[in-house]
């Protein structure tokens, strides 16, 4: 009866979880009574689990979803990696959303079921009160599950914070009186910061070793990588944080962490080369057509007429912009496939035959074709893979030139060298680099070809250098007449900013 009591108590905890509208309607303890759960270590560790639930690869309510769904989709679109059509992908291709398209906004918060992702951060707030006022955690345990929820709490704060700029972030003490109505503004800029740099720290203090972290799970440098992330968000303000990436990367460097880059580039997106042993992962998401990470990539970019064993929807192509951008012996453009048999009238699609499906661009592939595909319902057994030892590399060559009293130096070159080598492209000479832009025009076009259609960051590293927009124009010959600067930020939706009652205001260029 105990058992079946408790499986109720934790079954009401992620129904509230699962629909909780976070900041605007906290977690009530009349439906989770703290006296009945969590009642020991195992109920803690599926309250930590919970916490990355929200970031995991789910078309309804996964952030890393890779379909429209899905951050990277969505970031990605805005670039010359991904265009579309029609919905979100064109929306952001051609920077033209607003605050009423919800396939934009919805990231944030919306009044309906799934309700949106900042809610969550709440959620692991709620946890961390759990995990410090139990009583039956030693110390030492308290600080584990403390650092994976933070690191959690972390995560889905940077990327929100990426996409709107600052959030409305609720203390404890605000979620534990859900009754006292208490509107929040958005934190400052520089209070964000530190809200997130504050976990990450901490987190990469008591999370374990790569070696020691469960495949998928957190890990001491996975915390420090998206410190990197979010110091290189923060030079366009001051670039001493140049200073911390370097500081940062040439730690991940050490022989400790444990990281080199594998012979062959695409056997991180290959069934062969996803194991726990890859020198080069630093974070994944395990997925499995049975969930609960799901893998929808193959279905969103192979076509409807297809000669591979996946007939998909075709819902996003490349550009051939990107795809001419790549040498011509880089390995990294293998899974962006420029032509294929159409099953429909054995007809060759290709550039010079595009139809629908190939007119924009290449094909966006980035994995081996699954051929379980079909007979699970369009979904992937392979893992995506999110963050890798490159973004060191390639971050540390950044900050040695971009920091203050910084230069284009042999050693940053030979790191950039380092990726591209890999790459099966010949190394850049130091000559090859008069400016600084030039360097950095070149870095920029190797995180895209190395990157592309993996955590969704390119956006922000055009953003950083400011050249989002100017990239955006091009790619729509001009013809783009409601692209700005201002659309750097995503729009906050407006059920936001009428519930927050004049507490929360709009982002810049859109309507209060």
């Amino acid at each position: 009866m105990k058992t079946k009591l408790r499986q109720i108590i934790y079954g009401i905890l992620l129904l509230t979880f699962f629909i909780g509208c976070g900041d605007l309607e906290p977690i009530s303890y009349s439906d989770i009574n703290p006296s009945n759960f969590p009642q020991n270590e195992s109920d803690i560790k599926a309250l930590v689990l919970s916490c990355y639930y929200p970031l995991r690869g789910s078309w309804w309510d996964g952030i890393n979803s890779n379909s429209e769904r899905g951050q990277m989709f969505v970031n990605e679109s805005c670039t010359e990696i991904l265009a579309g059509k029609f919905g979100a992908q064109k929306l952001c291709h051609e920077l033209s959303f607003n605050e009423t398209n919800g396939e934009i906004t919805f990231f944030y918060y919306t009044r309906e079921n799934p309700y949106g992702f900042y809610g969550k951060i709440s959620r692991c707030t709620m946890v961390l009160d759990q995990i410090q006022n139990s009583s039956f955690l030693s110390e030492s345990a308290k600080n584990k599950y403390t650092a994976e929820v933070r690191c959690a709490r972390a995560y889905l704060s940077y990327i929100l914070f990426d996409m709107y700029g600052p959030l409305v972030i609720a203390p404890i003490e605000v979620l534990k009186n859900p009754l006292i109505e208490a509107p929040l503004p958005r934190l400052t800029n520089e209070e964000m910061i530190k809200f997130i740099e504050d976990d990450l720290i901490y987190a990469g203090e008591y999370l374990p070793m790569p070696k020691n972290a469960e495949y998928g799970k957190f890990s001491r440098a996975f915390a420090k990588t998206l410190l990197i992330r979010l110091y290189l968000h923060e030079t366009v303000h001051d670039k001493t944080y140049y200073d911390k990436v370097e500081t940062l990367a040439r730690e991940l460097m050490q022989s400790e962490y444990g990281f080199k880059l594998v012979e062959n580039y695409t056997s991180l997106f290959e069934f062969a080369g996803q194991t726990r042993d890859n020198t080069e992962y630093i974070f994944v998401i395990p997925c499995s057509s049975a969930g609960p990470n799901q893998s929808q990539w193959h279905m969103m970019v192979m076509p409807p007429d297809s000669d591979s064993p996946i007939k998909g929807w075709g819902t996003v192509q490349s550009t051939w912009w990107f795809y001419d951008s790549f040498e011509p012996t880089d390995t990294r453009k293998t899974y962006m496939v420029t032509s294929y048999k159409s099953s429909d009238n054995a007809q060759t699609v290709d550039r010079n035959n595009p139809t629908a499906t190939i007119d924009l661009g290449p094909i966006p592939q980035k994995y081996e074709i699954d051929p379980g595909v079909p007979a699970s319902s369009g979904l992937s057994n392979l893992d995506q893979v999110i963050f890798r030892y490159p973004e060191v590399l390639l971050s540390l060559a950044e900050a040695i030139v971009m920091k203050p009293g910084g230069a284009i130096t042999q050693e940053a070159v030979d790191l950039m060298n380092e990726v591209r080598e890999r790459a099966k492209i010949l190394p850049k000479n130091l000559s090859d680099f008069p400016t600084k832009e030039s360097f950095i025009d070149q870095l920029l076009t190797e995180r895209s070809h190395e990157f592309w259609c993996e955590n969704g960051q390119y956006r922000a590293d055009l953003i950083r250098f400011d050249k989002l927009y100017d990239r955006v124009m091009m790619l729509n010959n001009n013809m783009a007449p409601y692209a700005s600067k201002d659309k750097y930020l995503y729009p906050l939706p407006l059920s936001v900013i009428v519930d927050g009652k004049g507490q929360v205001k709009q982002n810049s260029g859109y309507t209060q």
